[in-house]
């Protein structure tokens, strides 16, 4: 066999393992060394290539397809610093559990250290930020496949495994780096896996029936990607329980209409009421999923000090960055729906929550009618959503979210990068959110962050996307303007309201997407309802911060207002 044929036989045997290993997508870094790989990939059955060519932009990309399909995407770039580029993403997916199969390509062995163009110390490069990582050896003919096929295994099962997350396999070649596109490849036998699945004990499920037995207890649902089963919807009617539901649980959208009530979409207004605050005290919290959003929320568990907080988590590593989780189950929450309990009548606790829900809803309403602030426009934005999915920046977008999106029926799902709350590379995480979800998607982003990412429109000229950015342009660092730094009138534009005097119709043109500009509630609603002309479409909202605070302030004083008065 020819050092040709042993090649192409090489990386037709590590694509194969891979969608034999569930997976089903690629995004591509073009670049000279990883070529071998690049054309495996391209003949691979099952397997659906997407190119970007910025790798930060790509990683991004990745991010964005594993998170919202659920499923282990490989990531693939030449040698240097193009695999240092994907470092942002990678620490995102890391404290965002995402699986992604991140693949660098090298320089041989006696090329490195030596001054060698193009050549880093690619080994554990991404340090602790992934699972596990490998440096493989050459693919030369004395190496075994059955070594790089467990090595794949591993890779896959280890990103797979909870907490998701993901890995790193440092592959180097050696020229010539051609392989033979007419040579078949004979599988030589995969490994399966049986993924572990753990259950609740005897002694979780008594203990958990006795808590929920309480009627003064509070469910808090954080982020996750998947749907939630039937099941959930019926354990929480007989819980009756109120629902805290952070913007990206997806329980905000598709409600089972019989849970309606249950569901407090709201939390992050009343929370930031005193009175309130000392009168919704509870018994037990149990909280699936990472911390909320909210930081009212956190600070509010902070102050009370539950007697009993119960954190589902199938990670050792417990997200409790207030320290007050009393009970920490290693297990999947799935088990928790499946509980026998007993339906309980509607509670005094339960109306409590739901009866001050409803008073922040009115006044909302009556707010969005006098005024015109970045809240209301994202308000108006919402109630325009359906059958789509919503991609949220960081900083303001997300919490404007929280602060305004109600709960509904509609169908929408709602993504954002909140691992390690960056504001870099979410329009390319957008764009792999749509292509994974093959439906239309809504980018909701402030201006400094699509900034950070424009080039990740590039996508678009890539493969067909179905992508509308709505873009918050307030000229700069909006939610430094709700910060204590913003009383210290000195530096604080220079530093944190940082203005840029840009708009982005031309940055529009060259990607070649519609573009529209609105200043009103009119006009935005007439954007949104136009019938969209190209793969992408830029609304660039223009809107005031100094005004945007004066609003929300009086919004929250309107609210503690009303609460008083009941």
């Amino acid at each position: 066999m020819t050092n040709r044929e042993f090649l192409t036989e090489y990386v037709s045997a590590f694509t194969h393992s891979l969608v034999h290993l569930g997976v089903k997508n690629a995004v591509i870094s073009p670049g000279s060394r990883s070529t071998p790989l690049a054309y495996a990939c391209m003949k691979q059955e099952d397997l659906k290539v997407y190119r970007q060519i910025d790798e930060r932009s790509a990683a991004y990309f990745a991010l964005g397809l594993a998170k919202a399909s659920g499923k282990p995407v490989m990531l693939l770039c030449t040698s240097g610093t193009a695999a240092a580029n994907y470092f942002p993403a990678i620490v995102e997916a890391y404290y965002a559990r995402v699986p992604l199969i991140v693949v660098t390509a090298d320089r041989p062995h006696e090329l490195r250290e030596v001054g060698a163009p193009q050549a880093i110390n690619q080994i554990d490069l991404f340090g602790s930020h992934v699972k596990w990582s490998v440096d493989l050896p050459m693919p030369e003919q004395e190496n075994q496949f059955a070594f790089l096929s467990r090595h794949l295994h591993r890779s896959v099962a280890s990103a797979n495994t909870e907490p998701k997350g993901p890995v790193h396999i440092n592959v180097p070649f050696r020229e010539p780096l051609r392989i033979d596109f007419e040579q078949r490849y004979e599988s030589r036998g995969e490994i399966a896996h049986f993924p572990g699945k753990s259950a609740l004990t005897d002694e979780m499920k008594n203990f958990l029936q006795e808590m929920l037995n309480k009627t003064k207890g509070i469910l808090i649902v954080g982020e996750t990607a998947a749907a939630f089963p039937i099941e959930f919807w019926k354990f929480i009617q007989k819980l009756q329980w109120p629902v805290l539901a952070d913007p990206l649980s997806n329980i905000r959208a598709n409600i089972d209409p019989a849970c309606q009530e249950l569901i407090i979409d709201s939390y992050d207004a009343l929370l930031k009421n005193e009175l309130f605050k000392q009168e919704a005290v509870p018994d037990v919290v149990l909280r699936v999923g990472p911390q909320p959003v909210s930081k009212p929320l956190s600070l509010y568990l902070t102050a009370i000090k539950p007697e009993t907080y119960i954190v589902f988590d199938e990670s050792p590593m417990l997200r409790d960055a207030q320290s007050v989780v009393t009970h920490h189950i290693q297990a999947s929450a799935e088990g928790l729906w499946q509980l026998p309990i007993k339906t309980k009548k509607e509670t005094d606790y339960r109306l409590q929550w739901t009866k001050a829900r409803d008073i922040y809803w009115q006044v909302v309403e009556h707010h969005c009618a006098e005024e015109k602030d970045e809240g209301v426009l994202a308000k108006l934005f919402f109630e325009e959503l359906d059958a789509c999915d919503l991609i949220v920046g960081s900083s303001m977008p997300i919490r404007d979210t929280d602060t305004f999106f109600r709960a509904t029926e509609r169908d929408v799902r709602i993504f954002s990068n909140r691992g390690a709350n960056g504001i870099d590379g979410v329009v390319s995480t957008a764009f792999g959110v749509q292509a994974a979800g093959d439906r239309p998607a809504y980018l909701f982003i402030g201006d400094l962050s699509f900034l950070h990412d424009m080039n990740g429109l590039i996508a678009s000229k890539m493969q067909e996307s179905d992508l509308t950015i709505v873009i918050m342009n307030n000229d700069g660092g909006g939610i430094f303007s709700y910060l204590p730094q913003s009383q210290e009138e000195r530096y604080f534009e220079e530093l944190f309201g940082t203005p840029t005097g840009l708009t982005f119709g031309e940055a529009a043109k060259m990607y070649d997407a519609e573009y529209a500009l609105v200043e009103t509630k009119e006009q935005l609603t007439k954007t949104l309802r136009a019938a969209k002309q190209k793969q992408v479409k830029i609304i660039e909202v223009v809107t005031d911060r100094q005004e945007n605070v004066r609003a929300h302030r009086k919004l929250w004083e309107r609210l503690n207002e009303e609460l008083a008065i009941q």
